[in-house]
């Protein structure tokens, strides 16, 4: 029999069931976008990276050695890679900028999105088209076509959020229609301005495809140009203000991306080319059962060991993927906004660190091919250069308008500054001297570059240890600095000093 409740009882009961707001938001009405907008940037960041596979898997038999025509056809691969690896970024800085005015999802925004998702996920396969063809155009058509496509889906997602107000974000509703309508145009230029060209590098690429490649190169670069026009217009023939928006509107829709999108997309970069170096190993490192048994009579690890250079350039690869990361994260730790140069320089720092399996499978060739490995060391360092410079030059950047982007603690002459220099600087300089060193020490330059792999973990923990010991000399306590008012924790006055 069931015992009576008194109503204290039964109120508590109601108040354990009572809805939640995350329960009124199961159902078919308008959804918080969050997850849909982390769901996105993985998978951008996925596509964005494996376009580098169809350049590593380029097969060089140990006979081959880099002439002029492996040297070429690499060249190409990658000057083809960087250019789409900018293209999927851009098309993530527009999908970013649109949910900037969008604030809430529904079913059918939502399956809109993934429209245009499975439509990015056909780039790499164009791609592959691309580079395994340059000299037919039909593999540079059907990749304008996707970009077309994914340009013409985003812009039915303004026209249906539009059309949905009650999925604007609370800032566009507040604005007068006028002023609404000036967003809804800005945005829709913002998306298509895109595909727009690469229709044009479809149209070309059925006659003089060399064109096609122009026009695409153009995507990238064309918010700048447009930037750069519109400040010599203003200084000829003087400054037009456009309408003027509400001071509560605060989405600059040309100048600002969003810091923390940017971080999940990085993040996800960064990831992902770990998990393609051990996809390789994996895949390609995996002895026979047949051979063992023939040519090492048994011994799996007398097979295993036939791979251990292999196994070198891997742990090397991921220290170098790890230590970027780690520059990375310390960089935006300090950052406060991110202005649209930032963006851009982080996009090319990132579209190297893609590159970075390529350098793995330069280096792990070494014992296979020891004739060309002063060629595979310069790739290698190449690539680790420009990755870490483009950070670098996304600090000092930063550091010309302080004030605005970056923390206290990282300005000139801030306790962290010189530390952040050291730590942002040190994998620029290592890679250029190792590179310098092939020219002047060939004979040891291979074991330059294993070495700089090896000792650049303990650099930097040497680095954070000597900044703990100048820390303790000076009595300097540790700050916590949150992520957006540049002011210090209140929390951390209870922290002890390193």
């Amino acid at each position: 029999m069931s015992q009576s409740q008194t109503p204290e009882q039964v109120l508590d009961t109601q108040e354990n069931y009572a809805p939640s707001k995350r329960d009124e938001d199961v159902g078919e009405g308008p959804q918080c976008s969050h997850r849909m907008l982390n769901f996105s940037d993985a998978l951008l960041s996925i596509i964005a990276t494996v376009m580098i596979l169809p350049v590593t898997h380029t097969e060089i038999s140990p006979e081959q050695r880099f002439d002029k025509t492996i040297e070429t056809l690499l060249a190409t691969k990658i000057a083809v890679y960087l250019m789409t690896f900018l293209i999927v970024t851009a098309a993530w800085a527009a999908h970013t900028r649109l949910f900037q005015l969008i604030g809430n999802i529904d079913d059918t925004l939502a399956l809109l999105n993934l429209v245009c998702m499975m439509t990015i996920t056909l780039l790499p396969y164009t791609f592959s088209l691309m580079v395994t063809f340059p000299d037919v155009p039909l593999g540079i058509f059907l990749f304008c076509m996707c970009v077309i496509a994914i340009g013409a889906v985003q812009a039915l997602i303004v026209v249906y959020a539009f059309h949905s107000p009650h999925l604007l974000s609370p800032q566009i509703l507040q604005l007068q229609s006028a002023h609404r309508a000036l967003c809804w145009q800005r945005i829709l230029l913002v998306i298509l301005r895109g595909p727009t060209l690469c229709f044009a590098a479809a149209v070309f690429s059925l006659f003089f495809f060399p064109v096609s490649y122009l026009l695409m190169a153009m995507i990238i670069f064309l918010p700048y140009i447009s930037k750069a026009i519109s400040w010599c217009r203003e200084r000829l023939m003087g400054h037009e203000d456009p309408p003027a928006l509400p001071t509560e509107f605060t989405f600059d829709l040309y100048e600002l991306l969003s810091k923390e999108r940017m971080e999940a997309f990085s993040d996800g970069v960064y990831a992902i080319v770990a998990t393609l170096l051990i996809l390789d190993i994996c895949e390609d490192n995996v002895p026979d059962p047949q051979d063992v048994k023939v040519k090492f009579h048994g011994s799996l690890v007398a097979a295993l060991g036939v791979y251990g250079p292999r196994f070198l350039a891997y742990f090397g690869s991921f220290a170098t993927v790890g230590l970027l990361w780690s520059t990375h994260h310390s960089l935006f730790l300090h950052v406060r906004t991110a202005t649209r140069t930032m963006g851009l320089l982080n996009t090319l720092s990132l579209a190297f660190v893609g590159g970075l399996p390529l350098a793995y499978q330069q280096t792990s060739t070494f014992a296979q091919q020891p004739h060309d490995e002063l060629e595979r060391v310069r790739i290698s360092c190449a690539i680790i250069f420009f990755a870490s410079m483009f950070q670098f030059a996304i600090w000092a950047t930063a550091l010309l308008r302080q004030a605005e982007t970056l923390q206290p603690p990282v300005w000139f002459g801030g306790q962290e500054h010189a530390f952040l220099f050291a730590k942002l600087a040190l994998y620029p300089c290592t890679s250029l001297l190792a590179f310098v060193a092939t020219f002047f020490l060939s004979r040891l330059s291979t074991a330059i570059f294993h070495v700089m792999q090896i000792a650049m973990p303990p650099t930097f923990l040497l680095l954070s240890l000597l900044l703990r010991l100048l820390r303790r000399g000076l009595g300097q306590p540790v700050q916590l600095w949150s992520g957006t008012t540049g002011e210090a924790n209140p929390q951390s006055q209870l922290l002890p000093a390193p």
